[in-house]
C-alpha cells in the first residue's frame, strides 16, 4: 500500500448492533461484515451520538455534535460554511467522492417524506460537504431503482436496480478510475423502512420464524408488528451485505482503509417501541469496525462515538489510528421529531461500555442502565438508593462535556 492510503467509509442506516452474525444475531446472514471484523478492529461498543439519520450524517461528517454543526431541527441542512472530511482530506490531496443518501441538503418540510419529492431534490454544489465528486440523492427511501443527480447529472435520472448494489457499482467504476490517493463514502439507506420492499431477490423469511429478544413483549400486536418488520429488515441486512462485500472485493479497495458502520438503529419492538430517537440500545448503538490493512485484527470494546470517526480518518492518512475514547460516549435527541413511532422528548445522555444515563429535557434522570448485568435495559435504576453515588458521577461528566 502507498504512504497514504485510500480511505472507504461504507455508511449505512438503520443497522443497529446486535443484527450481524458476528454479534451473535440468529436472524443474521452478514458474510461480508463478519469478515472485515475478522480482518479489522471491531468497535463492539460504538454509539452514534444522534440516533436520527441528519444530526448523526452531520456529526460523523464535521466531528462536531448537534446542534454545534448546525442542525438543530430534522429539516436543517448542514450550512455550506461547515467543515467537513472531505474538505480536510481534499487539503491533503485526496480525491474525495460521495455517493448515495446526503439528507443534509435544503428539503420541502411539506412534501412526503417517502417517495420521489425529497428523491428527486437537487442538492446544490455548495451543499454536498465539500467533495469533489458527488453523485446521489437526498432522501426519499427509495430502496429500489434510486433517483441519482450530482457532479456528471445536472438533473434527477432514474437507475434502475436494487440501491445498495446500484450505488456500490457506481463506487466500483469510479474507485477503479481513479488517481491515489482517494476518499469515498458510500451513503446507503438500506435497511431503512419501507421494509416490505423486494431486497435484491432476497425473500423475507416467514415472520414466525424471526427470532425476538426478550425485552420485545410477547402474546400482542407489538409483537406481530416486530416480526412482520424484521423479516423485511433482515432481508435488507443481507442484501446490503452483498452489495458492500462485492465492492470490498473489487482490486482498487482491497488494501484501502475501511470503515463500515450505521448513522442509528432501529428499537423493532424492544421496550414495545419502534424505529429511532430513542436512548435504548437498539436505536443509539451501531455496527463499527475499521480494516486497516497495516494493523493486526483486534476487539475493541472502549466506548467511542462515530463523533470521533473523522479524527481518526484524518490519522490515518499519516499512519495506523485507533478511534479516540475519552472513557465515554455523549449521546442525545436535541429536537423531537413529529412522526409516527420516533421519541417524543428530547433527552440526552452519557454511556460507557457498563452503564448509561439519560436525563430528560428538564435536567432529570429519565433511565438509568446496568448494562453489564442488563443488557436489554430491562431495569431502570433511577430510583434505585444504591444507585445514587454513581448517577451524580455520571451527571458531573455529562455537565463537563456540555
Amino acid at each position: 500500500m502507498s504512504c497514504r492510503p485510500n480511505i472507504l467509509w461504507l455508511v449505512t442506516t438503520q443497522w443497529r448492533a446486535q443484527a450481524t452474525g458476528v454479534a451473535g444475531d440468529p436472524n443474521a446472514r452478514t458474510p461480508h461484515f463478519d469478515a472485515l471484523v475478522a480482518g479489522g478492529r471491531h468497535y463492539r461498543q460504538a454509539v452514534t451520538p444522534h440516533p436520527f439519520g441528519p444530526w448523526a450524517r452531520a456529526a460523523l461528517l464535521t466531528g462536531v455534535p448537534s446542534p454545534r454543526n448546525g442542525i438543530r431541527d430534522y429539516f436543517d441542512p448542514l450550512p455550506p460554511s461547515a467543515r467537513t472530511i472531505a474538505h480536510r482530506l481534499g487539503e491533503r490531496g485526496y480525491h474525495t467522492a460521495h455517493f448515495g443518501k446526503w439528507h443534509l441538503a435544503p428539503r420541502d418540510p411539506q412534501a412526503p417524506l417517502v417517495g420521489e419529492a425529497h428523491a428527486r431534490t437537487i442538492v446544490a454544489p455548495e451543499h454536498r460537504g465539500g467533495f469533489a465528486f458527488w453523485e446521489g440523492f437526498e432522501s426519499g427511501f427509495q430502496l429500489n431503482d434510486p433517483w441519482l443527480h450530482g457532479t456528471r447529472r445536472s438533473v434527477p435520472e432514474r437507475v434502475m436496480g436494487y440501491q445498495s448494489d446500484v450505488l456500490a457499482d457506481l463506487a466500483i467504476d469510479w474507485i477503479t478510475a481513479a488517481t491515489r490517493p482517494w476518499f469515498v463514502v458510500v451513503s446507503l439507506e438500506a435497511p431503512h423502512p419501507p421494509y416490505h420492499v423486494p431486497a435484491a431477490g432476497i425473500a423475507p423469511r416467514p415472520a414466525e420464524q424471526v427470532a425476538l429478544a426478550g425485552n420485545v413483549p410477547r402474546g400482542g400486536d407489538v409483537e406481530a408488528r416486530a416480526r412482520r418488520e424484521l423479516a423485511g429488515y433482515y432481508a435488507h441486512v443481507e442484501a446490503t451485505d452483498r452489495a458492500l462485500g462485492r465492492l470490498l472485493q473489487t482490486p482498487a479497495a482491497r488494501d484501502a482503509v475501511v470503515m463500515w458502520t450505521s448513522v442509528h438503529g432501529d428499537m423493532h419492538g424492544a421496550h414495545g417501541l419502534f424505529r429511532k430517537g430513542w436512548p435504548h440500545e437498539e436505536s443509539v448503538r451501531v455496527p463499527l469496525v475499521v480494516r486497516d490493512p497495516r494493523v493486526a485484527a483486534a476487539v475493541d470494546d472502549r466506548p467511542v462515538s462515530l463523533l470521533q470517526v473523522a479524527a481518526a480518518t484524518l490519522g490515518w492518512v499519516d499512519g495506523p489510528a485507533e478511534i479516540a475514547s475519552p472513557g465515554h460516549s455523549l449521546i442525545s435527541m436535541p429536537a423531537v421529531v413529529a412522526l409516527p413511532d420516533q421519541c417524543p422528548r428530547r433527552w440526552r445522555g452519557l454511556r460507557t461500555a457498563s452503564r448509561k444515563l439519560v436525563l430528560d429535557d428538564a435536567n432529570n434522570p429519565w433511565l438509568y442502565h446496568d448494562l453489564e448485568r442488563d443488557p436489554d435495559e430491562q431495569c431502570n435504576l433511577v430510583a434505585v438508593p444504591d444507585y445514587a453515588a454513581e448517577i451524580a458521577a455520571a451527571r458531573g461528566l455529562l455537565a463537563a462535556g456540555d
